[in-house]
């Protein structure tokens, strides 16, 4: 219990720190604030803002729909909390799709943020089907696992600083294995997380 104590915290601090990080864009400029990526708003112009503008939006509200007392206070919020995510995340990850096919850090980077556009569209898509049919646990598990997918944000600028020096590369070579690092080991812990309800009596 003291570890879910202290990690809730630092769960919704990195959650809405780096939501509202993702947006300096707006005040600094893509090419002063998102030198790397910036040749996604020339090229992709659409999908890049998109994303960077819609994906921040999920991950601000991913808390909030995580937590048990507002879903259980305000049901109301919480389902409209749920669209509002829900159309962030579409349309995010369908621009991210559009910037993943066109990187220029090479294929196996591609794959990795494509794959990651792909399961996040799928997994919400899910939750939002299981919540329509009445499958509440279902809804759950499946929204578990797409906000364990949109903190991908969070262990991105977590590994981009960190991933090179731990891996002894430099960043251009780093850089397509935080592609794959970024969310694949979220998406296991929530599959975790979810057997360990599931085999508590």
């Amino acid at each position: 219990m003291p570890a879910a104590r202290f990690s809730q915290p630092v769960f919704w601090t990195l959650s809405l720190l780096i939501a509202l990080s993702s947006w300096r864009f707006m005040f600094g400029g893509v090419e002063q604030t998102m030198e790397f990526v910036a040749y996604h708003a020339q090229e992709r112009r659409v999908a890049f803002f998109a994303h960077v503008g819609l994906a921040p939006v999920a991950l601000a509200l991913t808390p909030f729909q995580l937590s048990a007392g507002l879903r259980r206070r305000r049901p109301d919020l919480h389902r409209w909390m749920g669209r509002v995510s829900a159309v962030a995340i579409a349309l995010s990850g369908i621009g991210g799709l559009s910037m993943a096919i066109g990187t220029n850090a090479g294929p196996v980077a591609a794959w990795g943020f494509a794959l990651l556009a792909v399961v996040w569209v799928a997994c919400m898509v899910m939750g939002v089907a299981q919540a329509m049919r009445g499958r509440l646990a279902d809804h759950r598990a499946w929204m578990i696992r797409t906000a364990a997918l949109t903190l991908a944000g969070v262990t991105l600028r977590l590994m981009l600083p960190v991933g090179p020096m731990a891996f002894g590369l430099p960043f251009d070579a780093a850089y397509p294995a935080i592609a794959w690092l970024c969310w694949i080991p979220n998406l296991i812990v929530a599959e975790w997380v979810l057997r360990r309800e599931k085999a508590r009596p």
